[in-house]
């Protein structure tokens, strides 16, 4: 018995030491540092499961993972229950392991028992987004980091790091930039200070910057970037702006919708998008709002009316038609009175922007 029990104990060691298909990793989050908890071993990945999950265990999983230190422990609920077999369950870590199998009571466990999935949220999760400017591809740069959003300064900062956020964000390329603050100082702090890209990161933490954090900046300084993917709608030649010719910013320019298939259903989005209250009114050609010019963005639209914007409509890809600009749609909504867009929310309206492709890149 003694000799069974002394090759038990060694094979238990070879397993968490020697067994080099040991592996970690967080799905369904926004980053490697975000996730459900999943271990591979064995050929497959396998979920943990935990009934007293904690931050001690969360930590050794991000250090493991070289993202920090843990903000949150999560249940999987967070990120989706798993699929997954489980192959461990009930972990309990004092913090400061180097890996989640150094751990005290860490067993290779299939068995389910009433444990549930666990999830952990680490420092060095990051994620990007452009707020303010009316979609998600146009507004003012802010970086997730630490638990927080926070701005990123415009010191250094030039055509190429635009476009790696552009293409980070699968916004297409950088269209031409705007004045400083127009689309308002944010609070909070300044994550980023000093960026310098080459253009082919694939993230703009990528890029060499000073340390997180560290910057000599003010929000008067945030950065703000305007993509080719950015899309926005106004009515143009009404008494008002909530009646004329329809026309969609797009690839850095203004062009106007084929009235072809162009009925009810089209023109209540396009009030429900411009906050204007229902449909007064379809105009069919150019007698009522004249006729537009450059590019015809939009043809063969069909809507089913629950499209909160017209470009989740279904249609013929994005500047292909058969249309004339004597064929423009035009559309009247009932609320005539709407006051224009604050600032805030239009900072990249209107502008005639030129487009800022690095050389070598192609319209998407």
């Amino acid at each position: 018995m003694g000799c069974f029990g002394f090759s038990f104990k060694v094979s238990v060691n070879l397993f968490r030491f020697v067994d080099e298909s040991w592996s970690l990793r967080l799905s369904n989050g926004g980053s490697r540092c975000d996730g459900r908890v999943e271990v591979y071993h064995n050929g497959s990945w396998g979920r943990v499961q935990d009934r007293s999950w904690n931050i001690n265990d969360s930590n050794v999983v991000c250090s493991e993972l070289g993202c920090g230190s843990a903000i949150f422990a999560y249940n999987s609920s967070r990120y989706g229950e798993s699929e997954l077999p489980v192959w461990v369950n009930d972990v309990d870590c004092e913090g400061d392991e180097a890996q989640l199998r150094n751990c005290s009571t860490f067993t290779m466990n299939p068995f389910l028992t009433d444990s549930i999935g666990v999830g952990v949220l680490c420092s060095d999760h990051r994620r990007l987004r452009l707020t303010g400017g009316g979609s998600t591809c146009a507004g003012r740069l802010e970086l997730y980091y630490h638990g927080s959003w926070g701005a990123v300064c415009n010191d250094l900062w030039d055509l190429l790091d635009d476009n790696v956020v552009c293409r980070q964000l699968g916004c297409g390329y950088a269209l031409d930039d705007k004045p400083l603050g127009y689309c308002g100082g944010s609070s909070g702090p300044i994550w980023l200070d000093e960026v310098r890209c080459s253009g082919n990161e694939s993230f703009l933490w990528e890029c060499p910057s000073a340390p997180l954090g560290e910057h000599d900046c003010s929000h008067k300084e945030d950065v703000t970037v305007k993509c080719s993917e950015h899309k926005e709608m106004r009515l143009v030649n009404g008494e008002h702006r909530c009646e004329g010719r329809v026309e969609v910013w797009y690839n850095g320019t203004w062009g106007t919708v084929c009235s072809e298939k162009f009925h009810r259903k089209e023109a209540e989005v396009i009030c429900k998008q411009m906050k204007c209250g229902p449909l007064k009114s379809i105009y069919y050609g150019v007698w009522k709002y004249g006729a537009g010019s450059g590019h015809i963005w939009l043809d063969e639209l069909e809507c089913n009316s629950q499209e909160s914007t017209l470009w989740q409509c279904q249609s013929d890809p994005w500047g292909k038609h058969n249309c004339h600009h004597w064929e423009d749609a035009g559309v009247a909504c009932e609320d005539a009175e709407m006051p224009e867009r604050s600032i805030g929310n239009a900072c990249v309206e209107g502008n005639e922007s030129q487009s800022r492709r690095l050389p070598g890149e192609s319209f998407y």
